[in-house]
C-alpha cells in the first residue's frame, strides 16, 4: 500500500491525489496538520533524499521563518527539528511506499506516470 504524506489544502497535494484517484492507484492519506510525523520517520526519509530536497524552501512557511530560523538549518539534525514544528515546510506530497521506500517527492506527472507504468 502507498501512503501519501501531505496537507489537504495544498495545490500539489491535491493533482497528486486527483492523478492517483484517475489511474485507480490505492492509497493511505497521512494528512500532516492532523497526525503530524515522527522524528524516526524524518530520519529514515533523510536517509533516502538529502534534507535539502525535504525542506520546501519555496513554499510559505519557510519564507515567513525568521532570519534567525533559517540560517540554523544547516544539517539532517536541525532540518527534522524544523520540520517537526513547522510541519508544512515539508515538501509535498512525498509518497511512500509499504517498505518506507519513497516513491516520489513533489508532483510531476510522467514521474508518476513511470513509477506506476501508466
Amino acid at each position: 500500500m502507498i501512503t501519501v504524506y501531505g496537507i489537504p489544502a495544498c495545490n500539489t497535494v491535491k493533482k497528486a491525489r486527483t492523478w492517483l484517484d484517475a489511474h485507480g492507484i490505492a492509497y493511505v492519506f497521512h494528512d500532516y496538520k492532523k497526525s503530524g510525523i515522527e522524528r524516526s520517520k524524518l530520519n529514515h526519509w533523510m536517509t533516502q533524499v538529502s534534507w535539502e530536497k525535504l525542506v520546501n524552501r519555496a513554499g510559505t512557511t519557510w519564507r515567513k521563518l525568521s532570519d534567525e530560523q533559517k540560517a540554523a538549518v544547516i544539517d539532517a539534525n536541525s532540518a527534522a527539528e524544523l520540520l517537526q514544528v513547522q510541519l508544512s515546510a515539508i515538501k509535498r506530497p512525498l509518497l511512500e511506499d509499504a517498505t518506507g521506500t519513497i516513491l516520489a517527492l513533489g508532483f510531476s506527472e510522467s514521474e508518476y506516470e513511470k513509477i506506476f507504468s501508466v
